[in-house]
């Protein structure tokens, strides 16, 4: 699994000359919506899956998304089968305002 900062580091080491149209489209995609480099991504994804006990699905796709809010995050851990205590949603919305972009 890759996150979509990892995904623009792959597709920048091919060149972006060298990138047939889905890729280049894969590329303008990832340019757009990484929202922080692809090292911090992968360690984002571990931190998570092994400090705050998340699944590596679940990571990803909340290091793709960054969430800002309680509610945005229920998105991605809620999915009909289990809750997730308001606890752990805060602790991990702590976490990712650490590793957060400053704009």
């Amino acid at each position: 699994m890759l996150t979509v900062p990892e995904a623009r580091k792959l597709l920048e080491a091919i060149g972006e000359d060298n990138l047939d149209q889905f890729q280049r489209r894969a590329f303008d995609y990832t340019a757009k919506f990484a929202k922080i480099d692809a090292k911090l991504a992968k360690n984002l994804v571990k931190d998570l899956v092994g400090k705050l006990e998340l699944e590596e699905e679940e990571a990803v796709q909340i290091v793709n998304c960054m969430p800002e809010s309680i509610e945005e995050l229920r998105v991605f851990l809620a999915g009909g089968r289990k809750i997730v205590e308001t606890q752990k949603l805060e602790a991990i919305l702590a976490f990712l305002n650490q590793h957060r972009k400053k704009e």
